[in-house]
């Protein structure tokens, strides 16, 4: 029998429902901050991807498959997992992010909530909005979530540039690759980053990315918040290179109480929940039961991190 060690807080995924689908499978519930039983052992463990008091112990109770809930894995301990293979949610929450960054776009071109009225206005029937048809949209990276960003954007007729490490073509309808970042912001209406985090992306978005963009874009941080310094989007803020940031990523998280970021009149910020959504643990369940039954068959997983690149 295959035990599986579900080291999570709150089972989210629903792994103790699982029983009836694969009955040959021990769900075992580890305490990622307790003490760790003696007769632990399993062949899979199922964890957030975050260092924890006994991850290391629990790796070293016969574990050969980690799999993170989460798409990224930028918080896992990688020298830890050593050789084992390791498995993330890959594009899992890609579909409610991507709809929470075309919704940033919608509201920054129709001025939303500024041209919502509680009084009178100066005038009626006419108002400086903008539009998506036609506006150009900068995609620095290319992942699942950008892709699905993509799809959705192309029906209101957006411009769409992709910026990939790899530089090879798609065939998604309307999305043009482009080798340069430079070259791409240059030109965007609105920049979507899109990138996983790893040391080589830190700090990705700088003085020197936001001086290439197009003056007063429209900048949206949807990775991870150490990709973007933010000493230097506050400047561009300031200075009007950058018109508005849609955040919903920041370094750090949470972020302290007083933070210019939760003040500045350039900036939106949520909470890092875009993925959310009513279905968002569902997706990440039959994302690690997919994975379970290749495991189960002998079958090559999905969502393999590269422990090299990062991602």
């Amino acid at each position: 029998m295959t035990t599986v060690l579900v080291h999570l807080k709150v089972d989210y995924l629903g792994t103790d429902r699982m029983g009836d689908r694969f009955p040959g499978v021990r769900f075992v519930q580890v305490d990622p901050d307790g003490p760790v039983d003696a007769d632990v052992h399993g062949e899979v463990l199922v964890t957030r991807g975050m260092k924890s008091p006994n991850l290391a112990e629990v790796l070293e109770r016969g574990v050969e498959w980690v799999h993170c809930t989460g798409h990224g894995v930028d918080e896992m301990p990688l020298e830890a997992v050593g050789d084992r293979t390791l498995t993330c949610a890959r594009g899992a929450t890609a579909v409610p992010i991507a709809e929470w960054v075309v919704a940033m776009l919608l509201t920054a071109a129709k001025r939303l909530p500024a041209s919502w009225i509680d009084e009178p206005p100066e005038r009626w029937f006419l108002s400086r909005l903008g539009t998506l048809e036609g506006a150009t949209v900068a995609l620095i990276g290319y992942g699942s979530i950008n892709r699905a960003v993509a799809a959705r954007l192309a029906p209101f007729g957006c411009r769409l540039l992709a910026v990939r490490r790899s530089g090879a073509p798609v065939d998604d309808p309307g999305v043009v690759v482009v080798a340069d970042a430079a070259a791409a912001v240059a030109e965007a209406d609105h920049v979507v980053i899109g990138v996983p985090s790893t040391p080589e992306t830190r700090h990705l978005v700088d003085a020197d990315f936001l001086a290439a963009c197009r003056s007063g874009t429209h900048l949206v941080n949807i990775s991870r918040g150490s990709v973007v310094d933010q000493d230097a989007l506050r400047a561009a803020l300031d200075s009007g290179q950058v018109g508005l940031a849609s955040l919903d990523v920041c370094d750090p998280e949470p972020l302290p109480d007083g933070h210019w970021l939760y003040t500045h009149p350039g900036v939106r910020l949520s909470p890092h929940i875009s993925w959310c959504s009513p279905n968002s643990f569902d997706h990440m369940g039959t994302n690690f039961a997919a994975n379970l039954e290749r495991w189960l068959d002998g079958r090559p997983l999905e969502d393999v991190v590269d422990r090299a690149a990062g991602y």
